[in-house]
């Protein structure tokens, strides 16, 4: 017998859409890990706080997201390890990755976070170029 359809309220996400990166707002970090396991999407976490540069804020993302070592040492790497590796593993699901807490600091300013952030949104039209969707959510500290 078949399940019945989720109706479009029950449906996690759905007002948000599906390639994007934004402010976290009014969404719980438990409630977007809830959503993309009931998607059947990958969650990806980090909380940035304890970072102070742009090195703290790569070697974090890399440990937190589980990637190899290589990650941890440029923007460049970080945008690769979200993009083709991925893309030529498999078949994906879909993505709902959280940056909690990015710094403000004098060593990570405010250019700093937008080119972290362009990362994502970078990887947001990769994956929506291959009909993937790439939700990313994040807060400052």
């Amino acid at each position: 017998m078949q399940s019945p359809l989720q109706k479009d309220q029950e449906i996690p996400l759905r007002n948000v859409r599906a390639n994007i990166v934004q402010s976290i707002r009014a969404f719980r970090v438990a409630d977007l890990q809830e959503a993309a396991k009931t998607l059947g999407h990958h969650f990806l976490y980090a909380n940035l706080a304890h970072a102070q540069t742009k090195q703290d804020i790569l070697d974090l993302i890399a440990s937190q997201f589980t990637f190899p070592a290589h990650v941890g040492k440029n923007f460049d790497a970080l945008y690769d390890s979200m993009t083709d590796p991925l893309h030529k593993s498999g078949p994906q699901p879909g993505f709902v990755v959280v940056l909690e807490q990015i710094p403000a600091t004098p060593k990570f300013d405010k250019e700093a976070r937008e080119q972290l952030l362009d990362i994502f949104r970078d990887a947001a039209e990769y994956w929506a170029d291959r009909k993937i969707p790439f939700r990313c959510f994040y807060s400052f500290l």
